[in-house]
């Protein structure tokens, strides 16, 4: 990602941002890398995460900067008329509106989707919650571990030593932001064809259920929930963590062939055509004899050099690490992963163009930081502004804990 202004597939897009946390934020930022003008409107509270450290710049915590590059900031006390009149003048010029309310809060407050669709009839308007606003958990809140053991997703994770195992990321917060930037998106394509915007729902539980794969479709054809096989795969043999002589390795075959593969290049092409070994299902019948087979290969070989021989041979395995040493990998310099400005530092966009890249504009935002210049942007005047702020409905610098 460079860090110089460019325009960026998404130049042109207005997004006002009312969303908090990490589905939310992750989405929007997708969208500011590649150019969307992106309005954050915080509460008078701020953005919680702003709060999850350490550790902090300043203020804030690394858990907020890791997702609000590229926005602007103004903080504006939505539960009063006045804030919600400011909205109203701001949605004028916006493509889209992105909010994680608690489903029936904007109900609440007479600015509900079908009055959005009345008054703004081309805003797309995308919310993200927990359950959605109806059926037996609609409009209960959501968090993304709560979400994993809900839908499945720790009872196949982990040992049956560890037992069920939060995966170690916000894997289900994160991925529902894909899935929302994605939603809005296809209505941006579609409003194209029909001049009209729409509401879009993107919610935890519906995204931790489509992530499942593939044990939701193994249960659909054989009626049996996943077992707990720590790293081992369900449907591929070999496809796990394996111990070299140094430390751990990761190695994944996907075919018949590829496995023939990886016998040769271990210098044991016999365990290729053993009967016990042949083919996936039988290597998946005989799973501990050929983990054996392999760590007694294995533990003669240190684990770097092994998976860059491996990789280079077209074999997928790479050695068990922590991110300090991702980051201090040629491969992540090469490829320019790492992006910085004045004091930020962060991982570039994965969404790599040839043309309309991704940039980095703007560092994360201090809480409120551009209220004048957005509100001047809306034409509001000094003396607008003034008042907004004297009556609290604009809040900032000052967070209200």
């Amino acid at each position: 990602m460079t860090t110089q202004a460019a325009a960026g597939a998404m130049a042109g897009l207005r997004v006002i941002d009312l969303s908090r946390v990490l589905g939310g934020p992750y989405c929007t930022q997708i969208l500011a890398d590649h150019g969307a003008d992106i309005v954050k409107v915080e509460p008078p509270a701020g953005d919680e995460t702003r709060d999850w450290g350490p550790p902090f710049h300043d203020d804030d915590a690394a858990y907020f900067i890791g997702t609000n590059r590229n926005k602007r900031s103004i903080g504006i006390d939505l539960a009063s008329d006045g804030g919600r009149e400011v909205l109203m003048h701001m949605l004028k010029d916006a493509d889209v509106l992105i909010e994680n309310f608690k489903p029936g809060t904007l109900d609440k407050w007479g600015i509900g989707n079908d009055f959005l669709r009345a008054k703004f009839p081309r805003l797309i308007h995308c919310r993200i919650s927990g359950f959605g606003g109806d059926g037996p958990h609609g409009g209960h809140p959501g968090y993304d571990a709560i979400i994993q053991s809900m839908v499945g997703i720790m009872a196949s994770t982990g040992s049956p030593e560890s037992g069920p195992t939060r995966v170690g990321v916000a894997l289900v917060d994160m991925t529902t932001g894909l899935y929302a930037c994605t939603g809005i998106l296809m209505a941006l394509a579609e409003r194209e064809k029909s001049g009209l915007g729409q509401f879009i729902e993107a919610t935890l539980f519906e995204t931790g259920l489509a992530i499942m794969h593939p044990h939701t479709a193994n249960f659909f054809m054989h009626g049996k929930p996943p077992a707990l096989t720590g790293n081992e795969h369900p449907n591929l043999v070999p496809y796990a963590v394996f111990a070299a002589r140094d430390g751990n390795i990761f190695m994944g075959v996907g075919n018949d062939a590829t496995f023939r593969k990886l016998c040769r290049e271990l210098g044991k092409p016999e365990l290729g055509t053993d009967p016990r070994f042949a083919r996936n299902r039988d290597r998946i019948e005989h799973r501990d004899q050929l983990r054996a087979e392999l760590e007694a290969i294995l533990k003669e070989h240190d684990s770097e050099p092994l998976c860059r021989k491996l990789l280079a041979a077209g074999l997928p395995a790479g050695p068990v690490q922590s991110i300090d040493k991702t980051l201090a990998s040629e491969h992540v310099k090469h490829r320019g992963d790492i992006i910085e400005k004045d004091w930020y530092k962060g991982i570039a966009s994965p969404i790599r163009f040839d043309r309309t890249k991704a940039s980095l504009r703007l560092v994360p935002p201090t809480y409120s930081q551009h209220a004048d210049e957005i509100l001047t942007e809306f034409g509001y005047s000094t003396d607008d502004i003034a008042a907004l702020r004297a009556k609290g409905i604009v809040c900032g610098p000052e967070r209200k804990r």
